[in-house]
């Protein structure tokens, strides 16, 4: 087991990513942020509180996905669905969808195709914590990175958040 991220650099990630979303997003009116779930939200909950945070008092729509029925791998075993929560329109609108790890590019694809259920936005946009870049089997290449890592395929990254694991690290397994 390797860390790649400690909690403090998990911290200070996050408040650059935010930053930089303020920067090319200076009006969140028409943008809206999505995280995936499961563990998507975890991430994106941190990068709205953080954005909330520099903006001051102005209204963020954040939704949440849930893109269970939208995956190519429902074969593989029991997915149990999670709620998607996404009260306001993205017809036309920005869209940042966030995810902890960008690996293989089809948890992005289902993703895609879950929103086009909401309308169809003006454009999407995609923030991840760590980008597996050299994994891809599908061409999304994320706008906003956290960390690039280069992993082969018998690793695994694992992102573990003080809510659900009781620690902030990011690590990367031998399996």
């Amino acid at each position: 087991m390797k860390s790649i991220l400690n909690q403090q650099q998990i911290q200070l990630t996050i408040k650059r990513l935010a930053n930089q979303i303020i920067e090319d997003h200076t009006d969140l009116y028409q943008t809206v942020l999505i995280g995936i779930q499961p563990r998507g939200i975890y991430f994106s909950d941190r990068v709205v509180a953080e954005i909330s945070a520099e903006i001051g008092s102005a209204t963020i729509n954040y939704g949440k996905l849930d893109i269970t029925f939208y995956r190519d791998d429902l074969r593989t075993g029991i997915h149990v669905p999670n709620k998607t929560s996404i009260d306001f329109s993205i017809e036309g609108k920005k869209v940042i969808l966030i995810d902890d790890v960008l690996y293989t590019g089809r948890t992005i694809r289902a993703s895609l195709d879950a929103l086009m259920d909401f309308g169809r936005p003006e454009k999407v946009e995609l923030v991840v914590l760590i980008d597996r870049r050299y994994s891809r089997q599908l061409p999304i290449q994320p706008d906003y990175i956290g960390k690039s890592i280069d992993s082969i395929v018998s690793q695994k990254v694992k992102v573990l958040w003080q809510e659900r694991d009781g620690k902030d690290e990011v690590v990367l397994l031998d399996e």
